[in-house]
């Protein structure tokens, strides 16, 4: 049973509890960013650029797309970053987080052994739970190890091509938000294919498949990645302040 976000939920919740924030920067330890930015909170559409740090500092490796978030925009979410003040993501609201966040696995609907990141080949029986106050919220589990009944009301079955009839989830990488499984602080946050350009998801950063294909030969794990997704604005405050790259 794959449990990405508890996995490493105590040590990332600890990470972000811990941070002061007056002095807390991103540590050199993340080799690769993936940066998405909008032209404010309410925006749900974006763009995407990654970057790797190297000893002359964070370099763009080439991968420039325009992506899409949630469909209110976005809200603070729980990840790397000290708490912030301001609007909180919430289960439902449509809206992705922002913040700094660990990508931690890839999973799709074929198996694939091509790549360097974790991954993890999604069957029917796979769900990110969604339902608040469920022992498993946030979490990926498979119902013929869980039951039926643990997995009821989860609008997150990850075959989507045979629960829903799309291909969201062909390919996809997991987003370390909400990483202690706080119920209804949101959960299930992904990056995936869009729909189509321009549109939105509930609360995830979707892309056009084949620049999902190159993030994917991309991410390396030993590189620690992570994303950052803010409003321009806020993005050069936080420029200095938490050690972030400059995207000129």
């Amino acid at each position: 049973m794959l449990k990405y976000a508890a996995a490493i939920g105590l040590l990332l919740g600890s990470v972000a509890a811990m941070a002061d924030a007056s002095n807390w920067q991103l540590p050199d330890v993340h080799q690769q960013l993936v940066v998405v930015t909008t032209s404010g909170w309410d925006d749900s559409q974006g763009h995407m650029h990654t970057l790797n740090r190297t000893p002359d500092g964070w370099q763009k490796q080439g991968v420039s797309s325009p992506v899409t978030i949630g469909k209110n925009g976005m809200a603070w979410g729980l990840g790397l970053h000290p708490e912030q003040q301001g609007k909180h993501k919430q289960e439902g609201d449509g809206r992705a987080p922002a913040g700094i966040f660990s990508l931690t696995e890839a999973f799709g609907y074929e198996a694939l052994d091509d790549i360097a990141m974790p991954y993890e080949q999604m069957s029917q029986g796979h769900y990110c739970m969604d339902v608040a106050g469920s022992p498993y919220y946030n979490q990926i589990v498979d119902a013929k190890e869980v039951g039926e009944e643990a997995v009821k009301g989860s609008s997150e079955g990850m075959r989507r091509d045979l629960h829903y009839g799309d291909d969201l989830y062909k390919h996809g990488v997991f987003v370390a938000h909400n990483p202690d499984n706080i119920s209804g602080a949101g959960s299930c946050i992904f990056l995936h294919h869009w729909r189509a350009p321009g549109k939105p998801t509930a609360g995830c950063t979707a892309m056009p498949g084949d620049v999902m294909s190159q993030l994917l030969n991309w991410l390396k794990p030993e590189a620690e990645p992570v994303m950052v997704l803010l409003p321009e604005t806020v993005y050069e405050q936080k420029l200095n302040e938490w050690g972030l790259p400059t995207l000129n």
